[in-house]
C-alpha cells in the first residue's frame, strides 16, 4: 500500500477521499488555488500546497504543477478525483513518466472511450448495444443537418468530448437545428477544446440508468445499476439505486454489458457505463443502448456504496498498490435500497442559476450520510461548482429510503446563499417519483409544481419574531404597563412583502401578534408550542436576516427603521449579469434594434453558459461589457434606449 497520495481535486471529493485515505493508513497532500487557502479539503490533508490563481486553468488544471508538488512532497500516487484532469490522458501520461502511481484507468482506456463517436465505434465492435445515430468525423453543417433528416426528429446533438451536459441540445424540427448546432458546438469548444459533435436519436420517454463497473486491467465486475433520471438541463439530480421497476433479466444483461465494455479496453480502477433506456414500455432487455463510459469515479457512487457496502475508493487504492480485483462478481449483492440528493447553492425558479455567497449557517441531520467540502462560514465560489454537499440515505425499502431522504432534507439548515434544498424535499414528495415514474423528463414537466412558492403559515412567521425578540433565550424581562403586556415590535420583509410582528410575555409563555393573527407560544424543553401544536421548525437569526427552518425553508429581512430605504429593481430596459461570470461574447452594438427574446450575450459561470437575451423589443443604447470581462452579479450589461 502507499505511504503518501496526493489528491489532484478539491471540493468534496477531495474530501471523501481523504478519509478513505486515512482507514488505510495512508497520508494525503491536497492542493489548492489562491481562494481555496482555507477550504475543508486543505483543513483535513496531512499536507496541502498552494498551486496558482483561482481560475481552474491557473491552479487544479495545471498538471504540470500538481506533478511537481507530488514529487516535491513524496507523495507515490495521484488519486483525480473527478472532473478536472481525471480524463485527461496526458494527464496520464505525464504522471507515469514521472514514475508516480496514477490511481485509475490507463490513458489508452481513457482516449478509447474519452470521444464517444469513437466510444460507440468500439461498443459496437464489443457487442454492446449503441444508440442509432451519426457518430462521424465529418462536421460540416449540411453534412450533420442531412445526418439528422435521415436518422428522424427529434435528435439530440451531443458533444463528442465531455459531459456534464455542456454542448448538448434537443432538436425537435429542422428549422432549430442550425442555431442549436452552432450553440452546441461553442459550449463544447469552450468547455472541451473541442467543437466535434455527434448526432443520436432522442428516446421519447428515456431513463438514464448506469452501471458501476470496476477492473484490474485484465478482469472486471459491476456492481449493479443506479437510477439517474431524475435530471434538470442534462445534470443528474437525485440518484438511486438499485433502479425502480428493474427485472433480474435487464439487470443481468445490463451488467454483462457493461463488463464487456470495461474488459474490452482493458479497464482498471471505477467507472461507469451509461445506458439510455426507452421506458414508454417498462424495462426490457432489449430497451437500453450504450451512451457513454465515465473513465473515473461518479459523482454519486455513495448510493452503490450504500446497497453494496463496498468502499469504492479503498477498492482504487487497493488496485492501484497492485492488488488483484477485491471480489468475485458471485461476492457481490444487493442490500435494501438508497438515494442520493445533489444540494446546489443555485436558483431553481430563475432556471437553475448557479448562486454565490457566504455560508451563514449549515447544519446536516446525523440521520443521512453527508459528502461535503464546505462547512459554516465558507464562501460559494464563482470559480468552481457551486455543490454544497451530497445526502445519501439508505433503507430496507425504497419507500424507506426515500421518506429518510425527504426527512434528512428537510432537517438540512442553509443560510447565506440560495440553495435548492426546498427543490429537493418537493421532488421526494412527489407522487410519480415516490411511485418509481421516473424518466428524464419529469423535472421539465412538472417544474411549476416543484417550485411553486407555497403561503407562509402564520406560526413559521411567528417562529421568526420570537427569534429576533429573543425569547426564551433567558435575558428577557417582562417590563411593565399598567394595563397590557410591553410588546416589543418589529418588521419582518420576505421579498416585497412585510410583516408587523410583534411579541410580549404573557403569564408562563408568550403572545405573538402577526398582522392581525395572535398566536399564543410556549417553550416546553427547549422546543417551541405555538397554539398547543409542537412548532414544525426551528428559527435563527443570522445578522440582519431570520431564517425559519423546516419542510420549507423561510428567509426574512429585519429592516432598520432608522435606515434610508434604498429603491429596489433594476431599471426598465437594463440587462444584469445574474451572477458573476466571464463574458463569452456580446452579439450586439450601440443603435441595434433587436427584439424581445433575442441573444444579446453569453455569460459563463460555473462551467456552464447562460444566454441573456432582451426582455422586450428596444434599440440598444450602450454596451458596458466586452468579450473576456470578469463581472459581478447585478453588473449592467446592455442597456436599451427608453421606451
Amino acid at each position: 500500500m502507499f505511504e503518501k497520495i496526493l489528491i489532484a481535486n478539491r471540493g468534496e471529493i477531495a474530501c471523501r477521499v481523504i478519509r478513505s485515505a486515512r482507514g488505510l493508513g495512508v497520508r494525503t497532500v491536497a492542493v489548492y488555488s489562491e481562494v481555496d487557502a482555507r477550504a475543508q479539503h486543505v483543513r483535513l490533508a496531512d499536507e496541502a500546497v498552494l498551486i496558482g490563481g483561482p481560475r481552474p486553468a491557473d491552479s487544479y488544471l495545471r498538471g504540470d504543477v500538481v506533478i511537481q508538488a507530488a514529487l516535491e512532497c513524496g507523495a507515490q500516487a495521484i488519486h483525480p478525483g473527478y472532473g478536472f484532469l481525471s480524463e485527461n490522458p496526458e494527464f496520464v501520461d505525464a504522471v507515469v513518466r514521472a514514475g508516480l502511481v496514477f490511481i485509475g484507468p490507463s490513458a489508452s482506456a481513457i482516449r478509447a472511450m474519452g470521444l464517444k463517436d469513437a466510444a460507440k465505434a468500439l461498443m459496437h465492435e464489443a457487442g454492446v448495444p449503441v444508440v442509432p445515430g451519426y457518430h462521424g468525423a465529418g462536421q460540416d453543417p449540411a453534412l450533420l443537418a442531412e445526418a439528422a433528416r435521415e436518422i428522424g426528429y427529434p435528435v439530440l446533438i451531443k458533444a463528442v468530448a465531455g459531459g456534464g451536459g455542456k454542448g448538448m441540445r434537443l432538436v425537435e424540427a429542422p428549422s432549430d437545428f442550425a442555431d442549436a448546432l452552432a450553440s452546441a458546438q461553442g459550449e463544447a469548444a469552450t468547455a472541451f477544446g473541442n467543437p466535434a459533435v455527434l448526432i443520436e436519436k432522442y428516446i421519447q420517454r428515456p431513463r438514464h440508468i448506469e452501471v458501476q463497473v470496476f477492473g484490474d486491467g485484465v478482469c472486471a465486475v459491476h456492481l449493479f445499476e443506479r437510477d439517474c433520471s431524475l435530471q434538470r438541463r442534462h445534470q443528474k439530480v437525485i440518484e438511486e439505486a438499485p433502479a425502480p421497476g428493474m427485472t433480474a433479466e435487464m439487470r443481468a444483461a445490463m451488467g454483462q454489458a457493461a463488463v464487456r465494455a470495461a474488459e474490452a479496453i482493458g479497464y482498471c480502477g471505477a467507472g461507469t457505463v451509461e445506458f439510455i433506456v426507452d421506458a414508454s414500455d417498462g424495462l426490457r432487455a432489449d430497451g437500453f443502448w450504450f451512451m457513454e463510459m465515465n473513465t473515473r469515479l461518479q459523482v454519486e457512487h455513495p448510493v452503490t456504496e450504500a446497497i453494496t457496502g463496498i468502499d469504492l475508493v479503498e477498492w482504487q487504492l487497493r488496485v492501484a498498490a497492485g492488488e488483484g480485483l477485491p471480489a468475485r462478481q458471485d461476492d457481490l449483492t444487493i442490500t435494501g435500497h438508497a438515494f442520493e440528493a445533489r444540494l446546489y447553492a443555485e436558483d431553481v425558479p430563475a432556471g437553475f442559476l448557479p448562486a454565490t455567497g457566504t455560508l451563514a449557517h449549515l447544519h446536516f441531520p446525523a440521520s443521512a450520510r453527508i459528502d461535503s467540502g464546505v462547512s459554516s462560514g465558507d464562501t460559494i465560489s464563482p470559480w468552481y461548482d457551486p455543490m454544497i454537499a451530497k445526502l445519501t440515505t439508505h433503507g430496507p425499502t425504497r419507500a424507506v429510503a426515500l421518506a429518510r431522504l425527504r426527512a434528512a432534507l428537510e432537517e438540512t439548515q442553509i443560510a447565506g446563499t440560495v440553495t435548492n434544498r426546498d427543490f429537493l424535499a418537493a421532488l421526494t414528495r412527489h407522487a410519480g417519483f415516490a411511485a418509481g415514474e421516473v424518466d428524464t423528463g419529469l423535472i421539465g414537466r412538472d417544474i411549476a409544481t416543484l417550485t411553486a412558492q407555497p403561503d407562509i403559515p402564520v406560526h413559521s412567521v411567528a417562529l421568526a419574531a420570537l427569534a429576533v425578540a429573543g425569547a426564551g433565550r433567558g435575558g428577557d424581562t417582562r417590563g411593565f404597563t399598567l394595563w397590557e403586556p410591553l410588546w416589543q415590535k418589529m418588521a419582518l420583509r420576505r421579498g416585497e412583502h412585510s410583516h408587523d410582528a410583534r411579541v410580549a410575555r404573557a403569564g408562563s409563555g408568550w403572545q405573538v401578534r402577526i398582522d392581525e393573527a395572535l398566536v399564543e407560544a410556549e417553550l416546553r424543553s427547549g422546543q417551541w408550542w405555538l397554539d398547543g401544536q409542537r412548532a414544525q421548525g426551528q428559527a435563527r437569526v443570522l445578522g440582519d436576516a431570520v431564517s425559519v427552518f423546516g419542510a420549507v425553508t423561510v428567509h426574512f429581512d429585519i429592516p432598520d427603521p432608522l435606515a434610508v430605504e434604498a429603491s429596489a429593481g433594476a431599471l426598465a430596459g437594463v440587462v444584469l449579469a445574474p451572477m458573476p461570470g466571464l463574458v463569452k461574447s456580446v452579439f450586439v452594438r450601440p443603435g441595434d434594434t433587436v427584439q424581445k427574446g433575442a441573444r444579446l450575450a453569453v455569460l459563463e459561470a460555473m462551467k456552464m453558459e447562460h444566454t441573456l437575451t432582451a426582455g422586450r423589443d428596444g434599440t440598444v443604447a450602450e454596451v458596458l461589457a466586452q468579450g473576456g470581462d470578469q463581472v459581478e452579479a447585478g453588473a449592467a450589461l446592455i442597456v436599451l434606449e427608453e421606451e
